[in-house]
């Protein structure tokens, strides 16, 4: 029975690209030198840090366009609120989110079952199988989840005739 997977995920290496790009932006800009701003890329989320709240802003600015322009989907990246501490240094961190929620799956699985296809979904942890009887069903599906809007980004994959 032919199927695939509808999955949630970033590309960690095109964060690592985008993180490393803003970092040598911050290195060349003028309204940075001499300041203590830095970008730090952990597992899931990216940590800013500088002197004053402009600062963190332009941060923030520089690696969501950097991300961006990666072809990575802002709906995989949620933003925190940048704390402030007493003497003026402000933190943001940038967390990214990889694996569909299962409000979220319920959601897609909910639309699927509204559009009337011939399929049946399955919810697999952070990921939903679609399986049917014929592949122009299941190529349907995808062009009906592409175009309805939801609140992470969705790939397709694993597909299996």
């Amino acid at each position: 029975m032919p199927s695939f997977d509808i999955v949630s995920q970033v590309n960690s290496m095109e964060v690592e690209n985008a993180v490393n790009q803003a970092k040598k932006e911050l290195a060349n800009r003028f309204d940075f030198k001499g300041s203590k701003a830095e970008i730090v890329l952990e597992k899931t989320e990216i940590k800013l840090s500088a002197e004053d709240a402009y600062k963190v802003r332009t941060l923030n600015e520089m690696v969501i366009a950097k991300l961006s322009k990666r072809g990575i989907s802002l709906k995989s990246v949620e933003e925190c609120d940048p704390e402030i501490s007493p003497l003026g240094h402000t933190r943001q961190s940038l967390k990214l989110k990889n694996g569909i929620a299962s409000d979220v799956a319920k959601q897609i699985t909910g639309f699927i079952r509204d559009g009337k296809f011939k399929v049946t979904t399955q919810i697999q942890g952070d990921e939903v199988r679609v399986s049917g009887k014929s592949r122009d069903d299941l190529q349907a599906v995808i062009a009906a989840v592409r175009v309805h809007e939801f609140p992470v980004s969705l790939q397709f994959g694993n597909f299996r005739d």
